[in-house]
């Protein structure tokens, strides 16, 4: 089982989705499996994610870090998986399997304070503080680049509780991807289909 619905219906958005994974990796994902029954939604999600990305400046590094800290503060096996390894890609798999673990120590001071404040929207988002913006300015950032990075966070927050509500499984060949180190600092979610 790759996820809790059965097959999409057969249609020209489902076919869009499964031809780009296999463009794109060589194999139809199970979360594109579940996005296939309303393609329109998932592209809904990836054009406000790619405005979010636009506003605030945000590199891949960037998105790495936010995605990772965000996905394994809910508990998102999959999007930790697969976000820690393009992290992993950016920064090295010791350092990626750090920010999964809650371990910023390896991060420049940036990006140190992105993973906290990502950790701390997923977290708890009414605890968070004035210092805790105040954070992100001393790092760099203006305010109109805290609201897309926030936007951002909870963007991907809703993305992963679709996915995991609906039982998307990490695929197998996401699984085999990723670094060592990454998969062992993924002890949370469901496991690889």
């Amino acid at each position: 089982m790759t996820s809790f619905l059965g097959g999409a219906p057969d249609g020209e958005g489902a076919r869009r989705l499964y031809d780009e994974d296999l463009e794109g990796d060589g194999y139809v994902m199970n979360l594109t499996r579940v996005w296939a029954h309303a393609p329109e939604l998932q592209d809904g999600v990836r054009a406000a994610l790619a405005a979010a990305v636009e506003a605030g400046g945000l590199t891949p590094r960037q998105r790495g870090v936010l995605v990772s800290a965000t996905a394994a503060t809910l508990g998102d096996a999959y999007c930790a998986l697969a976000w820690g390894t393009r992290l992993a890609d950016e920064v090295g798999a010791d350092v990626a399997a750090g920010v999964i673990g809650g371990d910023d120590g390896g991060l420049d001071p940036t990006d140190a304070a992105l993973a906290r404040w990502a950790r701390r929207v997923a977290r708890d988002p009414n605890g968070t503080t004035a210092a805790d913006v105040e954070a992100l300015r001393q790092a760099g950032l203006d305010d109109a680049q805290v609201l897309a990075v926030t936007v951002f966070v909870a963007l991907r927050l809703a993305f992963s509780t679709v996915n995991d509500a609906l039982g998307a499984r990490p695929d197998p060949e996401l699984a085999a991807q990723a670094p060592a180190e990454v998969r062992a600092a993924v002890t949370f979610g469901r496991s690889p289909a």
